[in-house]
């Protein structure tokens, strides 16, 4: 529990961040804006032919009597959509980040730099990170989608499927969510996919308590383009508690201030003690702590 409820607390920061950064915030819904005209569009023709389509692909129900058959295509109907808006959710977000990726970068850098002075940095050149950010994002987008079809067969269980299934699908949604948004920040420290899904599964309760209550917001219209720029901001936090970086957001000011503050400099050494060595912000070295450089080697180009 304590977990979940610090997963929110991220999502909660980030939002506060960007609220205090308003030009951040701003632009930072250009591209979830732009994208959403898209995705309306395709949901709105889906709405539309859903009846028909779950007529032609149930031609065995045509003879049967009401209400049965009504029913039927119905808890179908709701099924179908159901799946569509958890995909939805999921590839708008990697479809966004992909459309916004330098603005969201630079972003999750400000936002590091607010907490500890300093940002990782990939070194690669834009086009590779756009890339690797794509083929990424396609091989989650596949992940969802099988995990969706199974979603969408368990669904005709009977009372399971109305009941703990639904919730499955979100959990599994919350949680594909949270590694596309914590994908900018740990894609800087050179976290390749593979490692990224093991750091998120190891944290598990707090993945969800970050990505769940964020997948049930982006159902709410327009939501997603208002919360987009602090969720990368509370995604870019949420990496720094996963790679053990442990800084404490809440004051720009004063974030920091044992690992160097918001200039840079040297941390304070402990009364009677040595001062920590450079490089990591509390003398300890930790995962992505390395100010200049990625903590894991970078993805194969």
């Amino acid at each position: 529990m304590r977990d979940l409820a610090a997963g929110f607390g991220y999502l909660v920061k980030g939002q506060r961040w960007v609220a205090r950064h308003g030009r951040w915030w701003g632009f930072g819904m250009l591209p979830a804006l732009i994208t959403l005209v898209g995705y309306a569009a395709a949901l709105v023709a889906l709405a539309l032919w859903t009846d028909d389509l779950i007529a032609w692909a149930t031609p065995f129900a045509d003879d049967w009597s009401s209400p049965w058959v009504g029913l039927f295509r119905g808890g179908l109907a709701v099924l179908l959509v159901g799946t569509c808006l958890l995909l939805a959710v999921i590839t708008f977000t990697a479809v966004t980040l992909l459309v916004g990726q330098p603005f969201y970068e630079s972003l999750s850098e400000q936002v590091d730099r607010s907490v500890a002075g300093t940002a990782p940095e990939s070194g690669l050149p834009l086009w590779k990170e756009l890339l690797i950010s794509a083929r990424e994002s396609l091989a989650v987008v596949l992940r969802v989608a099988l995990w969706g079809v199974l979603v969408f067969a368990l669904g005709f269980l009977p009372f399971v499927g109305q009941t703990v299934i639904p919730v499955l699908g979100f959990c599994i949604s919350g949680f594909f969510l949270a590694e596309e948004l914590t994908a900018v920040a740990l894609a800087r420290r050179g976290v390749p996919l593979k490692t990224r899904l093991r750091l998120l599964r190891g944290r598990r309760m707090l993945t969800l308590g970050f990505g769940v209550p964020l997948t049930l917001l982006f159902l709410i219209p327009f939501v997603a383009v208002v919360l987009m720029p602090g969720a990368v901001a509370g995604a870019t936090l949420l990496v720094r508690d996963l790679t053990g970086e442990d800084d404490d957001p809440e004051d720009d000011d004063t974030a920091g201030a044992g690992s160097g503050g918001a200039t840079g400099g040297p941390a304070a050494a402990p009364p009677g003690g040595s001062p920590p060595a450079p490089g990591t912000p509390d003398g300890n070295p930790s995962l992505g702590a390395a100010p200049h450089g990625p903590a894991f080697p970078p993805p194969a180009p």
